[in-house]
């Protein structure tokens, strides 16, 4: 057997080395976000303070009155910020492998592309579904859909909401895009692009198949309170398991069963109410 020679040792520390560092980012930004959103529960826990209006964030204040613009862009912000707390963790495998392929091709004298390329384009897709969020944030409150709190303060509401979720996990569209998300590998082969635009399209589409895949479940966070951390961590772990658990696939799907008997329960009990 041919022993490694020095170059080639020199290229796997190297590569161990660009792991960490990318690694290491990915799980900054992660616990930046969950700073945040843990900052902004404790001071909406506050608002039942004798302070009064003057004890609450902004976001609190917002779903007691009609929102401004101000109270728009800080929702906004909110559901941003919970999104990379909650999708970074489970993307990570996939934003790994496009950095190793990177540094594999810099070795080479190939371009190279920083992996930040390619978590931006994946976070564009997340802003949207933010914007799209807040917007239906918006209009249940305005029908005063959601408590202070923001959780469902309709039963209806929440059936519907679970049963959405449910019926979708079992669909063939959402096995296609959890397919997606579950082989990094095969999504970098079959989608790879050159150049700085190219990883930009490519975390797009990559975004794009994970919005397929969570988009119903993120609307889950409607149902026990959008600002409910063990919900939201609920949830974030789900999606975990889901995209990266040997046994993901039929965890999703046993999900979608429970989702369903839940959403159902639900309704049945608001109408013999």
């Amino acid at each position: 057997m041919q022993a490694p020679s020095y170059e080639s040792t020199l290229l796997e520390a190297a590569l161990r080395k660009d792991k960490l560092i990318v690694g290491a980012g990915l799980v900054i930004i992660s616990l930046l976000a969950w700073s945040y959103l843990l900052y902004l529960a404790q001071e909406m826990g506050g608002m039942g303070d004798s302070a009064g209006m003057g004890g609450m964030d902004m976001a609190g204040a917002a779903m007691m009155n009609a929102w401004g613009p101000v109270d728009f862009l800080l929702m906004f912000v909110m559901w941003a910020v919970m999104m990379v707390g909650m999708m970074v963790p489970s993307a990570t495998p996939m934003i790994l492998a496009f950095a190793n392929i990177n540094r594999r091709r810099r070795q080479a004298g190939s371009p190279f592309v920083p992996a930040g390329i390619f978590l931006a384009g994946y976070l564009v897709i997340w802003a949207g579904f933010s914007a799209t969020a807040t917007l239906a944030q918006w209009g249940l409150h305005s029908a005063s859909l959601l408590s202070p709190m923001m959780a469902s303060a309709s039963p209806v509401l929440g059936g519907i909401l679970l049963i959405a979720a449910g019926a979708f996990q079992l669909s063939p569209l959402k096995n296609a895009c959890l397919r997606r998300c579950r082989t990094p590998m095969s999504f970098i082969t079959n989608d790879w692009r050159e150049g700085h635009q190219g990883a930009l399209l490519m975390g797009l589409h990559h975004g794009g198949h994970c919005l397929g895949c969570c988009w119903a479940l993120m609307g889950l966070l409607f149902l026990l309170g959008v600002m409910n951390l063990l919900w939201i961590a609920a949830l974030a772990a789900f999606v975990l398991v889901e995209k990266v658990g040997p046994a993901g696939v039929w965890v999703g799907r046993l999900a979608g069963v429970g989702l369903l008997a839940w959403g159902i329960w639900m309704l049945g009990s608001a109408y013999w109410m």
